[in-house]
């Protein structure tokens, strides 16, 4: 396969789509105070790593994770590792270790842990999904996603714990879900949540989770965040303030503007059709994946794109309910929007990935002609 076919096969409206939204946050981390400049130049780079990541993946052939499983096990095993890592080179910052640091760079390993457990579970499901009604496939599906997520709440990352979580729950209802296993699930969620709160999670850390329910109650405190963010989100009126006028971004009463709250950020400068804009955007970019999982010729494609559907579905909707008060600050980044290197690199991998999974499959579809 050529350079030229490749190219001419990729799905240049979901990549645009991506980089227009990608742009959305570019601009408004451009606007965030006094460093938001420095923050533009650094996730400009990212972006452009990002786009040559996904064309050189794009040429890769994907089957070589549907057809050989050592090689899954292999990122598996690697993606683990790197976990257990942390705990001995890793940086600690803002109270949770989840970060290498390599200089001025930083790079957040549980962000490839959610992809590598995305193809993991793709590879298992794709073999067995007629029968994954068996208490054999739940448990060893099941053990596949326990050694990272208890992992990753160690750390403690509860926001990516839980994420991990919903992606196997998701591809597991895909896949086939008795109400039995769903039971089970239920009970498992709430032994892990009891855990973590009592056993993991730090007095600050309980106090930021709990802290939406009545932010009111302590609002320089724990509360001080979700309500600068619905300030924000409710002052942008329909237009927005405009670009670098927004008030809380720009006095700094909004936090985490490039990160946590960026959707804040946008809906006080960009106003209502700027956050319809962005929401028509992920709505066109879930929509662009849906149809290609649905036309895609094989088990393992369906359940790999419809593990990053989930991927993208939750981190936007945690994201969102945090920024308006209706969910707990879990440090949950936006797709393609937020600030950091480490989510936006990887989510350009998996849709070089998804690009690679379109082009065999025209080119599969040509040959049969």
């Amino acid at each position: 396969m050529n350079i030229t076919q490749t190219i001419k096969h990729l799905d240049w409206l979901l990549i645009a789509a991506v980089f227009l939204l990608s742009g959305l946050g570019l601009l408004t981390v451009y606007s965030a105070g006094n460093s938001g400049s420095a923050f533009f130049e650094k996730q400009l780079i990212w972006l452009s790593i990002g786009f040559f990541v996904m064309l050189a993946v794009s040429f890769f052939d994907y089957r070589i994770f549907k057809n050989y499983s050592s090689s899954v096990l292999g990122i598996y095993l690697f993606a683990v590792v790197l976990l257990l890592f942390l705990f001995i080179f890793g940086s600690n910052i803002r109270g949770s270790l989840a970060w290498f640091r390599f200089g001025g760079v930083a790079f957040e390993p549980v962000e490839l842990v959610k992809l590598v457990l995305i193809i993991t579970l793709a590879k298992y499901f794709s073999a067995r999904h007629t029968e994954i009604y068996r208490w054999h496939h739940f448990i060893v599906s099941g053990i596949y996603v326990s050694l990272p997520l208890l992992l990753v709440l160690v750390q403690p990352d509860f926001g990516s714990a839980a994420i991990l979580f919903f992606i196997w729950l998701g591809l597991l209802a895909i896949a086939g879900l008795k109400a039995k296993h769903f039971l089970v699930l239920v009970s498992l969620l709430l032994v892990v949540s009891f855990f973590g709160w009592s056993y993991v999670l730090h007095n600050y850390q309980r106090e930021r989770l709990s802290s939406f329910l009545s932010p009111q109650s302590d609002p320089l405190g724990a509360g001080y965040n979700i309500l600068q963010s619905t300030i924000a989100v409710g002052s942008g009126g329909w237009l927005g303030k405009g670009l670098g006028r927004g008030t809380q971004s720009q006095l700094n009463f909004l936090p985490e503007q490039h990160t946590d709250f960026i959707f804040a950020a946008i809906a006080e400068e960009w106003g209502f059709f700027g956050v319809l804009f962005l929401i028509s955007l992920l709505a066109f970019i879930f929509w662009r994946l849906a149809k290609s999982a649905l036309s895609a010729s094989n088990n393992f494609s369906k359940f790999f794109i419809s593990g990053f559907m989930i991927l993208i579905l939750t981190h936007g909707f945690v994201n969102i309910g945090m920024n308006l008060g209706i969910l707990p600050i879990t440090g949950i980044s936006l797709p393609f929007v937020s600030y950091g290197g480490s989510n936006l690199l990887m989510n350009f991998l998996a849709i070089g990935l998804i690009q690679s999974i379109r082009v065999r499959q025209i080119e599969f579809e040509k040959d049969e002609e």
